[in-house]
């Protein structure tokens, strides 16, 4: 089996994570595969915000827990969250993005590294605050927020994968 397919195989996703940093180079790893990922006609759409500051990440968390209607930590405890937003002016804008997500999941696990995708970047970023933080950062365009990928050391082991349903593949010959 080749270490891509293993790699796929293997990642799940994590919702329990230590408090420690990642090594920075192993971040910049997962991003580099994130600005890998496919996109229509080759346009990079996507961008990728790489929070690692504690005090804007719990910020998103508690924007992200408001939509959500609970008190929680969303996050898990995660110490870093990856933005992928995407620039709607693009048709292929948000499947553009889904593939940034899925090359940093699958980067996060051939690392070590834990990683889930949270929703509800969307909505965070439609609202007012979630525009404002954006300018706050230089970043200017009409773009969609697409997911959260949160990164970090696993606090436990990870969960099985299910089977395979029988119905998932159809073959024409």
């Amino acid at each position: 089996m080749s270490d891509v397919l293993e790699t796929i195989k293997s990642r799940r996703s994590i919702r329990k994570y230590k408090s420690d940093m990642i090594p920075q180079d192993k971040l910049e790893k997962i991003i580099e595969a994130g600005t890998y990922a496919a996109t229509g006609m080759g346009k990079q759409s996507p961008i990728i915000i790489a929070v690692t500051n504690k005090e804007l990440r719990d910020k998103l968390s508690a924007m992200n827990a408001k939509i959500m209607g609970v008190e929680i930590d969303p996050f898990y405890g995660a110490p870093v969250v990856l933005i992928v937003l995407a620039d709607k002016a693009r048709p292929t804008y948000i499947y553009d993005g889904s593939l940034v997500m899925g090359n940093l999941m699958l980067e996060a696990e051939a690392q070590g590294i834990g990683s889930c995708w949270i929703h509800r970047a969307k909505e965070e970023f439609e609202s007012e605050e979630g525009k404002e933080l954006l300018r706050s950062l230089g970043i200017e365009g009409d773009y969609e927020g697409i997911g959260h990928c949160i990164l970090g050391y696993a606090d436990g082991d990870a969960p099985k994968a299910a089977p395979r349903k029988a119905s998932y593949v159809y073959y024409v010959e």
